[in-house]
């Protein structure tokens, strides 16, 4: 039987398909070496959407041969039979693409993939280019900000601005931990820290805690104050009656959620942060009446009771939103921001409509803002 060999239209590179008899099937995928960890989760990602793979390793014993349905030994490639080895498993397990993230094999099977395994095709990319590509992004992000910074109409004197290499670091452990902080967001973050008094930062809603890492790290890299974040962690906290039920027929686990957020920040933490682990409301009530919080997890951080900055990220339904402004708007101090997230939300116009009333209504006491990604910016006279 003969295969033509080429890749369906519109289907990715790691889909492998091939033409017979004018219909498109679906072939195998050999991932080697099987063991290791960037296989492992293609591996797993492979089987949840259905398509079929063939572990393989050169080790004697390898324990992740039980993390396949298929499996098969292959000497190691510097082996002069290692060619003819992987043309047999090619056509024992009718494999049509090869996922590795080992960058010698791939770059050894890139040079040799048409000349010796002909039909049959690398299914990702360069390994080296792939662990690279973030850091890259992470630099541009950088030096963006500095060769472009927001023109903010501030009254205050901002600090100096941190080096690009610094906040291309922050940018990128930030992209590492889940959430829906956008990127023009973490960059108008890294904006007005700098024109901000110093007082404690607070958050109400941190969930994983990728936005309260980016505040943890420009709170330390600008001396501002300490990071509270405010989050019940409970699933009967998070209805929010969006307009069509779709935010709220998500299946979420919040205690899951705790424990992202937990792992997330511990290894940065320094003292400069903890969490309340209340509603919004109670937990204004505890910040007002006592300066020193504690947690198993994060230790002791004394507040000063004064907020820099307050982001407000928790229940986004019009009533949450407005009890979460009425119980700590007042704690802002002059010069300090409000930020009210998802201010643009297609779910529904609770944070819009709060954001417009705070607006109108303290006009007089409001320096600036401007609306940067979904999110409002505030900065008090």
């Amino acid at each position: 039987m003969s295969l033509v060999a080429r890749q369906a239209v519109g289907a990715s590179r790691r889909d492998v398909m091939w033409f017979e008899k004018g219909t498109f099937v679906r072939k195998r995928i050999l991932v080697f070496p099987g063991g290791m960890p960037r296989s492992l989760a293609y591996a797993e990602q492979a089987g949840a959407e259905g398509r079929q793979v063939v572990g393989a390793s050169s080790l004697g014993h390898d324990p992740a041969r039980d993390n396949y349905a298929c499996w098969t030994q292959l000497p190691f490639v510097t082996a002069p039979d290692f060619e003819e080895a992987l043309r047999a498993a090619i056509n024992e397990f009718d494999i049509g693409g090869i996922y590795t993230p080992n960058a010698v094999i791939w770059n050894y099977l890139n040079s040799r993939i048409g000349e010796s395994f002909p039909g049959v095709s690398l299914v990702n990319g360069s390994p080296v280019e792939n662990e690279v590509l973030p850091y890259q992004k992470a630099l541009e992000f950088g030096q963006l900000l500095c060769k472009e910074p927001l023109a903010l109409a501030s009254q205050a004197d901002p600090l100096p601005r941190a080096p690009a290499l610094e906040t291309a670091a922050l940018f990128r452990h930030a992209e590492t931990i889940p959430g829906m902080c956008d990127h023009e967001k973490i960059r108008a973050l890294c904006e007005i820290i700098r024109f901000s008094p110093e007082g404690d930062i607070v958050e109400i809603g941190s969930w994983w805690g990728k936005s309260a890492f980016v505040f943890l790290r420009l709170l330390q890299s600008y001396g501002t104050g300490k990071l509270l974040c405010v989050d019940p962690w409970s699933n009967d906290c998070l209805i929010q009656d969006d307009e069509k039920g779709l935010v709220d027929r998500v299946p979420v686990n919040a205690g899951e959620a705790l424990t992202v957020f937990q792992l997330n920040l511990l290894p940065y933490a320094n003292g400069d942060i903890n969490y309340l682990r209340l509603p919004s409301v109670d937990a204004a009530e505890h910040y007002r009446s006592k300066r020193e919080i504690a947690t198993p997890v994060f230790g002791k951080t004394n507040y000063r009771g004064e907020i820099a900055i307050l982001h407000i990220d928790g229940n986004h339904s019009y009533e949450a939103v407005g009890a979460d402004m009425e119980a700590w708007s007042d704690l802002v101090m002059p010069g300090g921001w409000l930020i009210i997230d998802d201010y643009i939300w297609p779910y529904g116009d609770g944070p819009q409509v709060v954001g417009d009333d705070f607006l109108e209504k303290r006009a007089q006491s409001i320096g600036t803002a401007f609306v940067m990604g979904s999110a409002l910016f505030i900065q008090l006279r």
